[in-house]
C-alpha cells in the first residue's frame, strides 16, 4: 500500500522499501523514469531522476519547455507514476496500487498550489481552506484556519468568495489551504503565472515564510529566474535529467544558467561520449 516507510537495504526490488528513511530528508526520487506515447512514438520526460531535499528547504525547478520539469513535480507529488524509479515523501514510499491509497497518501503528507488557484467558487475563503481537512476525514479546525489566514493576510475576507478577490488573494487562499494540512511538502507549479509582478513577490514571500515558519519543504516550478531568486536553490533539467544546480542564486544568475543551458547540455554528453 501507499505510504510505508524505508526501511530496508539499499537494493530491494523496485515496489518495496529500500533505503533507509534519512534523517531530515522531505523527499527523495531514486532514478525515476517516465516514458509517454506508444512505439514509434515514445518521448522520455524523466530519464532516469534521482535527487534528494532536506527537510525546510525551498527548491526551484527550471527548465526549457518539454525539458521534464511538470513531469517532476507530478511524479514527485504523487499526481502521476513513474514507469520506473522510486518517491518518497518524509521517508514513506508513493508505492502501491488503488488511486484512493494514492488519495490518502497525497492528503496526508503533500500540499499544493496551482497556477490557475484551484479554488471552488460556490465556497467561502475560509470553507475553501478547510475543505481539504473535511475530506480527509479530519476535524476542520477553524481555530488553525483563521491563524493561516490571518498570516497570508486574508484575515478579514474569511466570508468572501473567490469571485469577490483579486488573483493575488485568490493565490493567498491557495497557500492556506495547503498548509492547514500541515503537510511535509508544498509543491507549487508555476504559483505565480498567472499574477502581476506586485502579488507574485508577495506569493514567493508567503512560500519563503511557509518554510520559514512553519518548516515546510517547498518545490516550485517556475519559468521566471526573478521567482526562482526567492528558493534557496534551484534545479535545472533538460531532456528528462538534472543539467545543473546553483544554491542561493540571484535572479541574473538563473537567467544566465538558462541561457547557456543547452551549451551545458552538449558539454556533459561530450564528457558522457554520447
Amino acid at each position: 500500500m501507499f505510504g510505508r516507510k524505508a526501511a530496508d537495504p539499499a537494493g530491494a526490488r523496485a515496489g518495496r522499501p529500500g533505503g533507509p528513511a534519512r534523517p531530515g530528508e522531505a523527499l527523495r526520487l531514486e532514478a525515476v523514469r517516465k516514458v509517454y506515447g506508444g512505439e514509434g512514438n515514445r518521448v522520455t520526460a524523466l530519464d532516469g531522476v534521482s535527487l534528494s531535499l532536506p527537510t525546510g528547504s525551498f527548491t526551484a525547478v527550471m527548465g526549457p519547455s518539454g525539458s521534464g520539469k511538470s513531469t517532476l513535480l507530478q511524479c514527485a507529488a504523487g499526481l502521476d507514476r513513474p514507469d520506473e524509479g522510486r518517491v518518497f515523501v518524509d521517508g514513506a514510499e508513493l508505492a502501491g496500487d488503488g488511486e484512493a491509497a494514492l488519495t490518502r497518501f497525497r492528503r496526508q503528507r503533500i500540499g499544493f498550489v496551482f497556477q490557475q488557484f484551484n479554488l471552488m467558487p460556490t465556497l467561502t475563503v475560509m470553507q475553501n481552506v478547510t475543505l481539504p481537512l473535511r475530506l480527509a476525514g479530519r476535524r476542520a479546525d477553524k481555530a488553525a484556519a483563521r491563524a493561516v489566514l490571518e498570516r497570508v493576510g486574508l484575515g478579514d475576507r474569511l466570508g468572501s468568495l473567490p469571485s469577490e478577490l483579486s488573483g493575488g488573494q485568490r493565490q493567498r487562499v491557495a497557500i492556506a489551504r495547503a498548509l492547514v494540512t500541515e503537510p511535509k511538502v508544498v509543491f507549487g507549479d508555476e504559483p505565480t503565472g498567472a499574477l502581476d509582478t506586485r502579488s507574485a513577490r508577495d506569493v514567493l514571500v508567503l512560500l519563503q515564510e511557509a518554510v520559514q515558519v512553519y518548516g515546510r519543504t517547498v518545490v516550485m516550478v517556475t519559468h521566471d529566474p526573478v521567482a526562482a531568486a526567492h528558493a534557496g536553490s534551484v534545479l535545472f533539467l533538460a531532456d528528462g535529467r538534472i543539467v545543473g544546480h546553483l544554491v542561493r542564486p540571484t535572479a541574473e544568475q538563473v537567467a544566465e544558467r538558462m541561457t547557456h543551458l543547452a551549451d551545458e547540455v552538449e558539454r556533459q554528453r561530450a564528457q558522457a561520449g554520447v
